[in-house]
Protein backbone atom coordinates (compact mmCIF):
# COMPACT_ATOMS: atom_id res chain seq x y z
CA UNK A 1 0.00 0.00 0.00
CA UNK A 2 2.80 2.41 0.90
CA UNK A 3 4.49 1.68 -2.42
CA UNK A 4 1.34 2.51 -4.37
CA UNK A 5 0.84 5.77 -2.52
CA UNK A 6 4.50 6.68 -3.02
CA UNK A 7 4.25 5.89 -6.72
CA UNK A 8 1.14 8.05 -7.15
CA UNK A 9 2.70 10.92 -5.22
CA UNK A 10 5.94 10.58 -7.21
CA UNK A 11 4.09 10.59 -10.53
CA UNK A 12 2.07 13.60 -9.40
CA UNK A 13 5.14 15.54 -8.35
CA UNK A 14 6.95 14.59 -11.54
CA UNK A 15 4.01 15.72 -13.61
CA UNK A 16 3.69 19.04 -11.80
CA UNK A 17 7.41 19.74 -11.99
CA UNK A 18 7.78 18.50 -15.55
CA UNK A 19 4.71 19.97 -17.15
CA UNK A 20 5.06 22.69 -19.72
CA UNK A 21 1.78 24.25 -18.67
CA UNK A 22 3.64 25.88 -15.82
CA UNK A 23 2.13 27.84 -12.99
CA UNK A 24 -1.42 27.84 -14.38
CA UNK A 25 -1.62 24.06 -14.46
CA UNK A 26 -0.06 23.87 -11.00
CA UNK A 27 -2.75 26.20 -9.67
CA UNK A 28 -5.48 24.07 -11.30
CA UNK A 29 -4.08 20.91 -9.70
CA UNK A 30 -3.69 22.65 -6.35
CA UNK A 31 -7.28 23.91 -6.49
CA UNK A 32 -8.63 20.46 -7.40
CA UNK A 33 -6.66 18.84 -4.58
CA UNK A 34 -8.00 21.47 -2.18
CA UNK A 35 -11.56 20.73 -3.26
CA UNK A 36 -11.09 17.01 -2.70
CA UNK A 37 -9.40 17.59 0.65
CA UNK A 38 -12.26 19.81 1.82
CA UNK A 39 -15.03 17.35 0.87
CA UNK A 40 -17.10 16.47 3.94
CA UNK A 41 -16.49 12.75 3.36
CA UNK A 42 -12.72 13.27 3.31
CA UNK A 43 -12.75 15.47 6.40
CA UNK A 44 -14.90 12.93 8.26
CA UNK A 45 -12.33 10.23 7.54
CA UNK A 46 -9.45 12.56 8.41
CA UNK A 47 -11.09 13.28 11.77
CA UNK A 48 -11.46 9.54 12.42
CA UNK A 49 -7.79 8.93 11.66
CA UNK A 50 -6.74 11.84 13.85
CA UNK A 51 -8.82 10.54 16.77
CA UNK A 52 -7.44 7.04 16.39
CA UNK A 53 -3.89 8.30 16.05
CA UNK A 54 -4.27 10.38 19.21
CA UNK A 55 -5.62 7.46 21.22
CA UNK A 56 -2.97 5.09 19.84
CA UNK A 57 -0.26 7.65 20.44
CA UNK A 58 -1.26 7.94 24.11
CA UNK A 59 -0.63 4.24 24.73
CA UNK A 60 3.08 4.52 23.96
CA UNK A 61 3.92 7.43 26.32
CA UNK A 62 1.95 5.69 29.08
CA UNK A 63 4.02 2.53 28.58
CA UNK A 64 7.25 4.55 28.49
CA UNK A 65 6.28 6.36 31.68
CA UNK A 66 5.43 3.12 33.51
CA UNK A 67 8.71 1.58 32.36
CA UNK A 68 10.64 4.64 33.48
CA UNK A 69 9.02 4.46 36.91
CA UNK A 70 9.97 0.78 37.25
CA UNK A 71 13.57 1.49 36.25
CA UNK A 72 13.76 4.45 38.65
CA UNK A 73 12.39 2.36 41.51
CA UNK A 74 14.95 -0.35 40.78
CA UNK A 75 17.72 2.25 40.78
CA UNK A 76 16.47 3.77 44.03
CA UNK A 77 16.39 0.47 45.92
CA UNK A 78 18.91 -0.35 48.61
CA UNK A 79 22.36 -1.68 47.88
CA UNK A 80 25.62 -0.50 46.43
CA UNK A 81 25.75 1.75 43.41
CA UNK A 82 26.74 -1.17 41.22
CA UNK A 83 23.84 -3.28 42.51
CA UNK A 84 21.39 -0.44 41.89
CA UNK A 85 22.73 0.02 38.38
CA UNK A 86 22.49 -3.71 37.70
CA UNK A 87 18.87 -3.83 38.93
CA UNK A 88 17.95 -0.77 36.86
CA UNK A 89 19.56 -2.26 33.75
CA UNK A 90 17.87 -5.63 34.33
CA UNK A 91 14.50 -3.93 34.76
CA UNK A 92 15.03 -1.90 31.57
CA UNK A 93 15.93 -5.08 29.65
CA UNK A 94 12.90 -6.89 31.06
CA UNK A 95 10.57 -4.03 30.09
CA UNK A 96 12.02 -3.50 26.60
CA UNK A 97 9.67 -6.03 24.94
CA UNK A 98 6.67 -4.25 26.51
CA UNK A 99 7.80 -0.92 25.08
CA UNK A 100 8.52 -2.50 21.72
CA UNK A 101 5.08 -4.12 21.64
CA UNK A 102 3.34 -0.84 22.57
CA UNK A 103 5.22 1.00 19.82
CA UNK A 104 4.37 -1.67 17.25
CA UNK A 105 0.71 -1.67 18.27
CA UNK A 106 0.55 2.13 17.97
CA UNK A 107 2.10 1.98 14.52
CA UNK A 108 -0.20 -0.85 13.43
CA UNK A 109 -3.31 1.01 14.60
CA UNK A 110 -2.35 4.18 12.75
CA UNK A 111 -1.48 2.27 9.54
CA UNK A 112 -4.71 0.28 9.74
CA UNK A 113 -6.76 3.46 10.14
CA UNK A 114 -4.96 5.13 7.24
CA UNK A 115 -5.52 2.07 5.03
CA UNK A 116 -9.20 2.05 5.96
CA UNK A 117 -9.56 5.69 5.00
CA UNK A 118 -7.68 5.12 1.73
CA UNK A 119 -10.02 2.23 0.87
CA UNK A 120 -13.10 4.35 1.62
CA UNK A 121 -11.77 7.16 -0.54
CA UNK A 122 -11.20 4.74 -3.45
CA UNK A 123 -14.86 3.74 -3.58
CA UNK A 124 -16.72 5.59 -6.35
CA UNK A 125 -19.18 8.15 -5.15
CA UNK A 126 -22.79 7.66 -6.17
CA UNK A 127 -25.14 10.50 -6.86
CA UNK A 128 -27.98 10.75 -4.40
CA UNK A 129 -31.28 11.60 -5.85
Amino acid sequence: MKGKIGLVVGIGIGYVLGTRAGRERYEQIKEAAGKVWNLPQVQTQVAKVEDLAKSAALALPRTLWNTGVKVAKAAASSGTTGEKLDRAAATARAEAPTVKRAAAESIDEVVEAADEVAEKLKKPRTKKG
